[in-house]
């Protein structure tokens, strides 16, 4: 069975589980863009259906639906990170009502058509989405926080469920040396935020770019392509292998039109002292990987999306081409 299929198993068995009400606030109309094209990983209001509202078994639906979306590592993160609120509600001393059931379910179309369709999971830290298009999913944004990002006794790690994010890119700087540290390091201070924010739509490029895979050494280039795969391993290993042919084919493309040269650039803002703020961000061609890491570096924020290709603009274009010829060739003339 196709990821496309597992996933409109799952979002067919969550309708069925739904009360009327509920599935009001849970279905919407594909071309419902503004519900559709959201991005929110911050305690706000949300559309859909919310977790703690529903029976047990509508919420085993709900993440058998996640978990169609995600590998066995990242299901286990996405889990970590919603338990992550009442941690965090203990810590804020009960004051701000966070719970792990303040996660909300939407989709959007019809899963049992061959017409595009999504779906969403999303609440405090964690927002997935998928488009899908006959046997064709579009797996982003997919947004993964931690908040803590790291709890500690005695000096050793309780939890820390971004810890390969962190720790990968400080090897990778390591790996690089003085001279791609200096090209690498492109600001002192980290940002607030990841700078694509809870926004729609992600900028194509963001500067400075920071330091060029094609001026790293052997090493560094390797440990470059280890970083992108663990945010592309966040997919089933269907998805992160086409998402990363995709991502091999736009770079061959670049590097043919560039004459050598190569689309994809590292940078890091911030000290590079573990427990402070830093922030990096690697991009390519159409592929936008952030990390930030806020208060005192105990707050992290990390996104994989695809700039021209988020929510499934990728797939709904060549949809809109089939349709309009089934051959595939588009209008003449």
């Amino acid at each position: 069975m196709g990821i496309a299929q597992e996933m409109s198993g799952a979002a067919t068995a969550l309708l069925t589980t739904l009360s009327e009400d509920q599935r009001k606030l849970a279905a919407h109309p594909f071309d419902d863009d503004a519900a559709r094209r959201w991005l929110e990983y911050r305690p706000e209001q949300r559309p859909g259906a919310c977790i703690a509202e529903l029976s047990l078994p509508a919420r085993k639906a709900a993440h058998r639906l996640l978990a169609t979306a995600l590998s066995d590592h990242a299901y286990a993160q996405a889990m970590t990170i919603i338990a992550l609120e009442e941690v965090l509600d203990r810590q804020e001393a009960w004051t701000r009502n966070r719970h792990s059931g303040d996660y909300w379910v939407n989709i959007f179309g019809d899963p049992e058509t061959a017409n595009p369709w999504g779906w969403r999971f999303e609440g405090h830290h964690l927002s997935v989405s998928m488009t899908i298009a006959g046997a064709e999913v579009s797996p982003a944004p997919v947004f993964f926080g931690a908040h803590p990002a790291r709890v500690s006794y005695a000096g050793r790690t309780v939890s820390r469920p971004l810890a390969p994010e962190e720790d990968l890119a400080r090897a990778l700087l390591d790996a690089m040396g003085p001279t791609g540290r200096a090209e690498a390091i492109v600001a002192p201070k980290a940002p607030a935020d990841i700078r694509s924010g809870p926004n729609p739509a992600a900028v194509d490029v963001i500067e400075p770019r920071g330091v060029a895979a094609s001026k790293l050494g052997p090493t560094a280039r390797a440990v470059l392509g280890h970083l992108v795969a663990l945010y592309l391993d966040r997919l089933p290993p269907e998805l992160a292998a086409r998402e990363t042919a995709a991502i091999e084919t736009a770079a061959i493309e670049t590097a043919a039109a560039e004459f050598g040269g190569t689309d994809l650039h590292f940078a890091w803002e911030g000290p590079q002292i573990p427990g402070t703020r830093h922030y990096y961000r690697i991009q390519g061609n159409d592929l936008l990987i952030e990390y930030d890491n806020a208060d005192d570096g105990n707050h992290a924020h990390t996104v994989l999306r695809r700039p021209r290709s988020d929510f499934g603009a990728d797939l709904l274009a060549q949809h809109l081409r089939q349709e309009h010829d089934p051959a595939g060739r588009g209008a003449a003339g």
